[in-house]
């Protein structure tokens, strides 16, 4: 008979946030991952308890050779714990990896749920939660990072982001350049401490915030793109079009069609204008001819 792998949430500041499954799963796991070994026990001593079984290390630098060692554990009947420095394994931590393989290898994946920092920031932000999207650690480099922010200035959900203290200054200025000094957003940084903050506004003020230093754990929360104006088509813009498909073989009815869904306008509109513009054209033809 096959284990289970229980992935579970550790506290992200406060230890009293840790839930009781967690003291549960730590006391009698049979095997126990954790991202650094000498954090879990601090962990286990603050929570008074004492794991039972075997603990080794899980993190970036050992995933990929420690994870069929895991399965291994797993297909043997163990029940393996897997748990992170702070907030859920997987969830820009390690993990990935090891639900994968225990996947498909027909192994029971469950969760202990715990805190989040992602949810809370956005919960403690101040802006639209009701869509969001994480997108983790920015790239180090400059170039990188101002590329992979242009791709997603479009972005009409709320953003996530963590960073570290180091490059938040320099972060939020690239954020600045790319969605606008505008564009409302929060810094969390050290969520469920004893020296929390929320610091909300534009962010191309934050930014100026930032310079002066920020230390601590980060989360950055910015909102989604504003929708985009509507564009105003003359009624001469949408007769081209219509004219465009038409020439290229399409029934005018069906060019109208096309045309009125691809500008999200009605098709009485773009009727108009073609009519309009025949009207326009037919005295011109009369008096070239």
């Amino acid at each position: 008979m096959t284990g289970v792998l229980v992935l579970a949430g550790t506290p992200i500041g406060d230890v009293s946030d840790a839930p009781p499954r967690l003291l549960t799963e730590l006391a009698t796991a049979d095997v126990i991952a954790a991202e650094d070994t000498r954090r879990l026990r601090r962990l286990t001593q603050a929570l008074g308890v004492t794991p039972a079984g075997r603990v080794v290390s899980y993190f970036e630098g050992n995933e990929v050779g420690r994870t069929p060692e895991l399965v291994e554990a797993l297909l043997g009947g163990a029940r393996v714990l897997l748990v992170t420095d702070a907030g859920m394994p997987s969830v820009s931590d390690p993990g990935y990896r090891l639900v994968a393989a225990a996947v498909a290898a027909d192994v029971k994946v469950t969760a202990v749920p715990g805190p989040s920092a992602v949810l809370t920031a956005l919960a403690l932000s101040g802006l639209p939660v009701d869509r969001f999207t994480f997108e983790g650690f920015l790239p180090r480099k400059t170039g990188d990072r101002a590329r992979q922010l242009a791709t997603i200035a479009a972005e009409p959900r709320t953003m996530v982001f963590f960073e570290a203290p180091h490059r938040i200054a320099e972060a939020l200025t690239a954020m600045a350049e790319a969605f606008g000094p505008e564009r409302p957003a929060a810094v969390c940084r050290e969520l469920t401490k004893t020296y929390e903050e929320v610091k909300r506004g534009p962010i191309g003020d934050l930014a100026a915030w930032a310079a002066d230093g920020v230390k601590g754990e980060i989360t950055v929360v910015v909102a989604g793109a504003p929708p985009a104006a509507p564009q105003e088509h003359t009624p001469a813009e949408l007769a081209r079009l219509v004219a465009v498909r038409e020439e290229a073989g399409e029934r005018r009815k069906e060019a109208i069609a096309a045309v009125a869904a691809q500008l999200a306008l009605p098709k009485r509109e773009v009727f108009d204008a073609v009519v309009a513009a025949k009207k326009e054209s037919a005295p011109e033809a009369r008096k070239n001819g």
